[in-house]
């Protein structure tokens, strides 16, 4: 039976929508010349992806100008989360404790991101996104 196609976007998605979510609404050229910065690709290649982005409900497009612009079709936060809940559920087996306790072990969170952690957790912020799990 074939596999399902994944709604998560893959890496190189997720570096357009964070070219998408940082500039704002952008033609391909404006986006495939941010990517360039970072990785070496052809213009074809970022405007195929885009468009492939696009049948996955990533992206929208607006034909109505040339060029035509592309914008996400959801929020960084939005996409964050759900990526989230699936390597929650994935990699932790729901156990929000773990995922948490794994991130600090890590030493990856430092200064201010630290510090607002826990003043969070000291004004007892419930986040909706944790209910239900550990």
């Amino acid at each position: 039976m074939p596999r399902k196609p994944s709604t998560q976007p893959n890496d190189v998605e997720l570096s357009i929508l964070r070219v998408l979510w940082d500039r704002g609404p952008s033609s391909v050229r404006q986006v495939h010349e941010v990517l360039q910065l970072g990785r070496d690709a052809g213009y074809t290649t970022t405007l195929k992806m885009m468009q492939v982005m696009c049948v996955k409900g990533l992206l929208k497009r607006d034909e109505s100008t040339r060029p035509q612009i592309y914008r996400p079709s959801v929020s960084e936060e939005h996409t964050q989360r759900h990526i989230m809940r699936e390597l929650l559920q994935k990699v932790f087996a729901g156990s929000t404790r773990k995922m948490v306790l794994r991130a600090v072990e890590s030493g990856q969170i430092k200064g201010k991101e630290l510090a607002e952690i826990r003043r969070l957790l000291e004004n007892g912020l419930n986040f909706h996104f944790w209910k239900g799990h550990e």
